[in-house]
């Protein structure tokens, strides 16, 4: 009898999650040190993002730790290697290694199986610019990469950060490198708030140029200077206001139009309408940051509600799971994401709260 409080203290004794251990041994020394990063920065950012010990010991990788995220951790290793192996990247920093830790984790909506053979895509979603290779370092990334070359009109929504314009940009510096088309225009709506043109110092240019300078960015990101400036001269890279596609036929061309949630039903129909033979159209937007007068419909919005379902028509939808700049970033989206919520969901109640008061004061004057 005097035994039962010792049973008793045996069975409340704390279950810890099971753990497990595995190591990857790699065989190019070189290779293995761009992998690991200065001081093994990126081995650390890896644990930081997993969960997972992780640790090295010259070209042979120790992990610890949750046994599905372990098994994660050695995937991403196992395909950045094997990226640098075949010369699709010459560098890792802690921006790949977060690419490649959003591309291997489950996703709601499509399941990672975990079977995948190469989650970044392989050479068909390898962007090729004269300056740099390009890969999806999301799955809605790679969605976007591949509706780009399936599809003549592609529509890319989300936040700022998640590589729209950047992607977009270039996978038009590699059709127009292959000879898939003549020419590259890129475009925006003049659209900011209170100003105006006119209001600009200087010629056109000068008046357009602070509209459209992300554009450039992303050009001289994908091309080297002195290239961009060449073929802008001969005509074959064009930036340009979006008025300026008015009464043009667009053809054998790559066509980018950024900022579309600032254009006008009526600007957005005129543009879409510009897609002539050979050529393929991307517009990029975000609909949390319309600049249109209030009671104004973005063209954008309207564009999905009309053609989103036609064929040859593909639409990619971003969130702040995808955004590839500064961690801080995916932070502020998240909190700006919340903030919004809140508020709709307070003017809902302030709604709901008014309709009651109104329905009671209804009932009290028929009494």
């Amino acid at each position: 009898m005097s035994g039962t409080p010792t049973k008793s203290k045996t069975n409340t004794k704390t279950k810890h999650a099971p753990k497990d251990s595995d190591q990857i041994e790699f065989q190019d020394n070189a290779l293995a040190q761009v992998l690991y990063g200065p001081q093994a920065e990126n081995l650390t950012r890896l644990s930081e993002r997993t969960g997972v010990q992780v640790s090295s010991r010259g070209l042979v990788v120790m992990l610890a730790g949750d046994p599905a995220k372990v098994a994660q951790v050695k995937k991403v290793l196992s395909q950045l290697y094997a990226r640098l192996r075949d010369k699709e990247i010459d560098n890792i920093d802690v921006e790949t290694v977060d690419g490649a830790v959003r591309l291997s984790e489950p996703d709601d909506a499509d399941p990672w199986s975990g079977q995948t053979k190469d989650m970044f895509g392989g050479s068909r979603l390898t962007i090729q610019t004269k300056k740099r290779r390009i890969s999806p370092r999301s799955k809605r990334q790679k969605d976007y990469v591949e509706a780009i070359l399936d599809n003549e009109l592609i529509f890319g929504i989300g936040p700022a950060g998640t590589g729209k314009t950047y992607l977009a940009v270039a996978m038009a510096v590699q059709a127009f490198i292959l000879g898939q088309v003549d020419r590259i225009i890129l475009s925006r709506p003049a659209v900011e708030a209170g100003e105006r043109l006119g209001f600009l110092p200087g010629d056109l240019k000068d008046k357009v140029d602070p509209y459209l300078r992300p554009l450039y960015d992303a050009l001289h990101d994908t091309l080297p200077g002195d290239v961009v400036i060449k073929r802008m001269e001969s005509g074959e890279i064009e930036v340009a206001p979006l008025a300026f596609m008015r009464g043009r036929t667009l053809s054998h061309a790559f066509v980018i139009l950024d900022e579309a949630q600032n254009t006008t039903p009526m600007q957005m129909k005129m543009f879409l309408t510009r897609l002539g033979e050979g050529s393929r159209m991307v517009v990029t937007g975000d609909m949390t940051q319309i600049d249109l007068p209030d009671g104004t419909k973005s063209g954008l919005r309207d564009a999905l509600e009309t053609i989103g379902d036609v064929k040859g028509v593909a639409t990619v939808k971003f969130d702040q799971r995808d955004v590839v700049r500064h961690h801080l970033v995916t932070k502020i989206v998240q909190a700006y994401d919340a903030a919004d919520a809140l508020r709709d969901r307070l003017k809902k109640g302030y709604r709901g709260e008014k309709d009651g008061i109104g329905k009671g004061a209804d009932d009290d004057s028929t009494a």
